[in-house]
């Protein structure tokens, strides 16, 4: 599976991690307020960061997709991370912004273009999600994407609410094709 990149929205820019993104990634990773609700809660150290940055540098060489830095446009700043982890079947979406960039609607401009290649160009079958149930607005996000709640799961030591999200496949003709044959759809545009 090959992705090109960057994935490139309005005000944001995601590309894969590269070694030298720690010390921008750790400004994220690092504030207890950003991981609150994240994994499992708590701020990570810098070691744990550059962990992190090395194990979705490993995941995009060996599944095609990872989590992947999200870049402003309009400062080249490294603001959190958007993607996907592999799971069974289809891969579980997920992001991380930088809390001085909260409530402007780039983390569901960041999911639309993460569901756009999910769906697009990585062919997965479908997307799942897990929310803390005291983060609404990440709720928020994954409804405006589409997803929708399917229960109750444990993750991460704790429990979440689980989100799901299938591959639209759409009845209609292509350039080239007659009207019987089938084609994807993608979600796109800003958040």
């Amino acid at each position: 599976m090959s992705m090109r990149f960057p994935l490139v929205g309005e005000r944001i820019r995601i590309r894969p991690f590269v070694p030298e993104d720690r010390d921008a990634a750790h400004e994220v990773y690092g504030d207890p307020e950003v991981m609150r609700y994240v994994a499992y809660g708590k701020a990570a150290s810098f070691e744990e960061t550059a962990a992190m940055v090395a194990d979705y540098i490993r995941h995009q060489e060996e599944h095609g997709y990872a989590f992947w830095a999200v870049e402003e446009i309009s400062t080249g700043r490294l603001i959190g991370d958007a993607g996907f982890e592999a799971r069974e079947v289809g891969a579980e979406f997920g992001y991380t912004l930088a809390r001085d960039r909260w409530g402007r609607g780039l983390a569901t401009e960041a999911g639309r273009l993460c569901v756009a290649a999910a769906f697009g160009e990585l062919s997965l079958p479908l997307l799942t999600g897990v929310v803390d149930p005291a983060n609404p607005a990440s709720a928020r996000v994954l409804e405006k994407l589409g997803f929708t709640l399917v229960g109750e799961r444990e993750a991460y030591g704790r429990p979440h609410h689980e989100y799901l999200l299938r591959a639209p496949l759409i009845r209609r003709a292509l350039p080239g094709q007659s009207s019987g044959s089938r084609g994807r759809t993608t979600v796109s545009g800003p958040g």
